[in-house]
């Protein structure tokens, strides 16, 4: 039977108890992570989301009634307690804060009984996944998700008052808006009092800070919640955080600045880990050429090599094939594998197909100088002591190549080059390696469109210099675009905004917009830019993403209180879910079943 705590008031949470409060009577309260009986003492694990604090139930400290009940106490049964703080009569536990305190309790109340719980509230559960997010608000008493809850709370916090200092103001924007298809999909909501029309839930406050801008609130601030209807994986979910920002009359230098500060403020005061500034800055060019990604893991070498000039004209058809036909060569050099058994190696040939390659070429040196190669009856001697040289093979190195188009080669290389480090326990956790990635493509080509469509938003400031090659050749301009990169992931990313009516025009005309569309779509912006607009400039930090790495976890998961799985569906709530038939007819709309694959 569940009892009240009236009359009681908790002195502090259960890890706040010091060895200083000797003597002093408290009342705690909490779950019970774990009860002893011995006989005639009860030894009792009290645990809040600050830690434990050991309990001892004496026969004779307590009540006849309230041992007996001590002696029932089952895990995560909810208790209060009050008792006096003694130093412990055993053994100290070092790991624990109040490893060498207990608190002899003198009255219990048991404020809520449980039931054996599906899994224990333990850390660094074993529990499959589905069992822990299906019963999530047990999942979320476990010591090391309330550790990370409460990091991102403490980030949210100190975001905050770092950007109030500067100047910011918070402004919160709207969640039901237009919906615009560039982009990612939108999540649409019906709206009842106009049938037939949506908004569009925000795939970020990107519109509504621009026209603040026009609106003179010249540093705006937001920690806005987002939604993307799109695949999901570890590092992604349908509705997320972002650290939003705006800035009027600034330019690239500006935004990198506060932000750079911003980031070395947060590091020190949630980790003690000191950024050094300023942040190295490398183009998206140099990114792609040196790690073949847009948002390179700085924390180990094994760089690109482009060895096309050096391959050209060898025998090998590979090679010579994808060079004739516009590719590009390249290799990465993993130091010290050259012993590599072959049955690895062919994994790593099935790990570069996963990403699209035909295959992957290699060349193993032995630590006496011999080479094993899967392509060296095709070259000269010359021709292979050459390569190797160019991609400073020494004894005991295994060269690794892909040769296809160039995106595909950054692509499987940059992928493999990841996969080595992992394989070699390259990545250390412990290590924090910024970088700006800047001048980012302007545009990219969609196949599926038939087009070009902006790599960011159609709002992207490109760089002057380029500017006459918006007719001319649009791929090769670049943006006034800038990510910030941590330990291989973006964790924001930016540009300044055009705000010139020319250039803006000219860049829907290269995205394929027609006026009547790009007012059709934006009118309400490009109306506000006839009264005035500033030169403005922003960028968003994904939070999940860098609590994730402030954590150091494997899945935004872990920091987000009530996550959805791949199918972007909630195991605890069963949502989403269907509605009945009233709430559809207010709204006009009725469900159209999917078809059924017709059986052979």
């Amino acid at each position: 039977m569940a009892e009240s705590m009236k009359g009681l008031h908790r002195s502090c949470r259960c890890a706040e108890v010091t060895t200083d409060m000797t003597g002093r009577e408290l009342t705690l309260m909490g779950w019970v992570q774990k009860a002893r009986d011995k006989g005639g003492i009860v030894f009792v694990d009290l645990r809040d989301r600050t830690g434990i604090m050991q309990l001892i139930f004496e026969n004779g400290s307590v009540s006849q009634e309230d041992f007996e009940k001590a002696g029932k106490l089952r895990s995560e049964f909810v208790i209060a307690v009050t008792g006096v703080v003694e130093k412990r009569g055993g053994a100290v536990n070092p790991n624990l804060a109040t490893g060498e305190i207990e608190l002899r309790v003198h009255s219990l109340r048991i404020l809520s009984e449980a039931d054996v719980p599906p899994f224990p509230v333990e850390e660094n559960s074993k529990t499959k996944d589905e069992i822990r997010l299906k019963h999530r608000y047990l999942d979320l008493r476990r010591p090391d998700l309330q550790r990370n809850l409460m990091l991102r709370s403490r980030i949210a916090m100190l975001t905050r008052e770092f950007f109030a200092k500067e100047g910011f103001l918070e402004i919160e924007t709207p969640m039901l808006g237009k919906s615009t298809p560039e982009g990612a999909r939108d999540y649409l909501v019906p709206s009842r009092v106009h049938p037939g029309c949506f908004y569009g839930l925000p795939q970020s406050p990107q519109l509504y800070k621009q026209l603040l801008m026009c609106s003179g609130y010249d540093r705006y601030i937001q920690i806005a919640r987002c939604f993307r209807d799109e695949d999901l994986r570890a590092d992604r979910q349908p509705e997320f955080t972002q650290i939003d920002m705006e800035l009027s009359f600034v330019d690239v230098d500006d935004v990198i600045d506060v932000n750079e500060r911003y980031l070395a403020f947060l590091f020190k005061e949630v980790l003690g880990v000191e950024v050094s500034l300023p942040i190295q800055r490398i183009t998206w060019q140099e990114a792609m050429d040196r790690f073949g990604s847009d948002k390179p893991d700085m924390r180990f070498g094994m760089e690109l090599c482009d060895v096309s000039e050096v391959v050209k004209n060898c025998g090998f058809g590979v090679f010579t094939g994808a060079l004739e036909n516009g590719g590009s060569v390249r290799g990465i050099n993993v130091k010290g594998q050259g012993a590599m058994p072959r049955k690895k190696i062919d994994k790593l040939v099935e790990f570069a197909k996963g990403y699209g390659a035909k295959g992957l070429a290699y060349i193993a040196i032995g630590e006496d100088g011999t080479v094993k190669s899967s392509f060296a009856k095709f070259m000269t001697e010359e021709e292979m002591q050459a390569l190797i040289s160019a991609m400073q093979g020494e004894n005991g190195d295994l060269l690794l190549f892909a040769a296809d188009k160039k995106k595909l080669v950054y692509d499987v290389l940059g992928a493999l080059r990841l996969e080595m480090a992992k394989q070699l326990d390259l990545l250390d956790k412990d290590e924090y390696r910024f970088v700006w990635v800047t001048e980012f493509p302007l545009l990219e080509w969609s196949e599926e469109e038939n087009r070009y469509t902006a790599m960011h938003h159609p709002f992207t400031m490109l760089m002057e210099e380029d500017i006459d090659l918006l007719d001319t050749d649009p791929g090769k301009v670049r943006a006034k675009a800038y990510d910030i990169v941590l330990n291989g992931n973006e964790i924001g990313g930016g540009s300044v905004r055009i705000h010139q009516d020319d250039i803006q025009e000219r860049m829907f005309e290269a995205l394929g917009f027609t006026k009547e569309a790009a007012h059709e779509q934006f009118g309400f912006l490009l109306d506000a830019f006839r009264y005035g607009v500033p030169p403005h400039a922003g960028l968003a930090y994904g939070l999940d993403r860098l609590v994730m790495l402030m954590a150091k976890v494997d899945s935004i998961r872990d920091v987000i209180a009530f996550p959805k799985v791949k199918d972007a569906s909630c195991l605890m709530t069963k949502s989403p879910s269907r509605v009945d038939d009233a709430q559809l007819a207010e709204l006009c709309l009725s469900i159209k079943e999917p078809e059924k694959p017709v059986e052979e």
